[in-house]
């Protein structure tokens, strides 16, 4: 279930300015483009009904600054507690008997992980580091038993926060089984730049090495590095102090047959 990086700034090519883009599924090469204000209003209420429940005081419930590349958990660790991503981002990766290490998640602000907690995993499967600055709340299981139990709202949201994880996570594995890498990356940045989320595209987003990049989509730094060339040769992609510039015309390549 999906967050280098990237700004993203309007294209003049071929999409007005106050329009969204949904992804299109991986299978489903047709893109529909809905006005964002709705959207934007929703995913706005939707982010008070989550915080509200959390900004309250309570035992059980504590708040870190994490810098970028430092460790939230890790594999094999006890796992007794969900976290809250209140600003930043944070990678999940896994390491294999063998000791290979695969990064299988990018999540932005406003995600939960560390659920698994809830369904009685005991041991952390993945680590968890920040990609950026980042600030997490961490919320004991009992802790979070209660909120669930006694906030309609809140259990509401954070079922539908599993939900779109789990269809996230179908849809990031029919992209690996059939799309190129090279579609599989652009889509990957359009996806950490909130294209086709209910939010608003993110303006700045924090760098990520290009080792990372390649790990979430399956193929070497150096075809990553070819891909991000000929993306900017392309007009699709740009750079300035802040990070990676993302046109909406990015697009284009995840369409393209």
């Amino acid at each position: 279930m999906a967050t280098s990086f990237a700004t993203v700034t309007p294209s003049t090519r071929r999409f007005p300015l106050d329009m969204s883009f949904p992804m299109p599924q991986v299978a489903d090469r047709r893109l529909r483009v809905v006005p964002s204000p709705a959207h934007a209003l929703s995913a706005h209420a939707v982010a008070v009904e989550i915080q509200s429940p959390l900004d309250k005081f309570m035992p059980g419930k504590s708040r870190r600054e994490y810098q970028p590349g430092e460790a939230v958990f890790s594999q094999g660790d006890q796992a007794g507690a969900v976290f809250y991503i209140q600003s930043g981002s944070v990678k999940l990766t896994v390491v294999s008997s063998s000791g290979k290490e695969a990064t299988i998640a990018h999540l932005p602000v406003g995600s939960f992980f560390g659920e698994a907690c809830m369904a009685g995993e005991l041991l952390r499967d993945a680590s968890a580091s920040a990609l950026q600055a980042s600030t997490i709340l961490r919320i004991d299981k009992s802790v979070m038993q209660d909120l669930l139990g006694r906030e309609p709202e809140f259990a509401r949201q954070f079922r539908s926060h599993l939900l779109t994880r789990n269809i996230r996570m179908q849809a990031d594995l029919v992209d690996h089984l059939f799309n190129s890498s090279e579609k599989r990356l652009a889509r990957l940045l359009m996806l950490m730049a909130n294209f086709g989320q209910d939010t608003k595209p993110i303006p700045v987003i924090a760098k990520i090495s290009q080792e990372t990049l390649a790990d979430m989509i399956g193929t070497t730094r150096s075809r990553v590095s070819f891909f991000l060339n000929r993306f900017r040769t392309l007009g699709y992609i740009d750079y300035n102090c802040g990070g990676m510039v993302i046109h909406n015309s990015l697009i284009n390549i995840v369409l393209h047959e």
